[in-house]
């Protein structure tokens, strides 16, 4: 399955230039805290996490994240995504789509002497598939982005609306979560060098978890990015046993969208 996750790619048009895509932090690729940067203007970005989840009850739950991101305007992008869970338990494995999930971030800030680079994202999922929630849900994220050097520092919030229901199997939307990463370049091997801290509240009244994970991110190729990343719950019960996620991404512009090239 890892390598099914990693080998598979789609070219829509002519590739985008060269980039150092390696740097773009985006949620779950590897890590849950993304920075404040959107797409660049005009280019579509489409990625492919896998993970792989093994629960403090010994559920194991499999999961392809299909995302495709847009750079609709200067400093703002949209994206659609649409999760496929694989949830085992007992020698049983049920299949079905986790719901469908829009989002939109605009960035207000790039970073300044004085000021972090800012953006707000907000997020809504509809309860479409088997494995999806009984409810639709949206959220508000916050992010911001300070550079040291190579080094920099996220600190993402979000806040969660609507009725808890039942939650989807995958990529539901927690009541609240805070979480902060820190990452380091390796510009020579074209790297990134994540670490990260979250607590969450999946829906109200439920317990507080808190989550480790580190990870990687990767420039295959001019428009290629491989990551890799690991997680564990840190309260005892609460939270994965351990999860895994490995991904890739293609970024693309189709000429025909672009102002100038028809």
């Amino acid at each position: 399955m890892y390598g099914a996750a990693l080998l598979l790619t789609i070219t829509v048009a002519a590739p985008a230039a060269a980039q150092i895509d390696y740097r773009s932090l985006d949620d779950d690729r590897p890590t849950r805290v993304e920075d404040a940067y959107p797409a660049e203007r005009y280019a579509f970005e489409f990625l492919i996490p896998y993970s792989f989840e093994r629960g403090r009850s010994r559920e194991s739950v499999h999961a392809w994240l299909f995302e495709l991101e847009y750079g609709v305007i200067p400093n703002g992008h949209v994206g659609v995504k649409a999760p496929v869970a694989a949830i085992q338990t007992a020698g049983r494995t049920e299949w079905g789509l986790s719901g469908l999930r829009a989002f939109a971030l605009y960035n207000f800030n790039t970073e300044s002497p004085l000021l972090p680079a800012f953006s707000l994202r907000g997020d809504v999922t509809l309860p479409v598939g088997s494995l999806a929630a009984s409810e639709a849900r949206g959220s508000l994220q916050a992010i911001a982005t300070r550079s040291f050097g190579r080094n920099r520092i996220h600190v993402n919030a979000a806040y969660g609306f609507g009725p808890d229901g039942t939650p989807p199997a995958v990529e539901g939307l927690d009541r609240w979560w805070i979480g902060a990463a820190l990452d380091r370049t390796l510009f020579r091997q074209s790297v990134l060098l994540i670490g990260e801290v979250y607590v969450r509240q999946p829906i109200e009244g439920a317990p507080i978890e808190v989550n480790a994970s580190a990870g990687l991110r990767w420039q295959w190729r001019p428009t290629t990015v491989l990551d890799l990343g690991i997680s564990r719950g840190l309260r005892a019960g609460l939270g994965p046993e351990y999860a895994v996620t490995v991904g890739i991404s293609n970024a693309f512009a189709i000429a025909g969208l672009m102002p100038g090239r028809r």
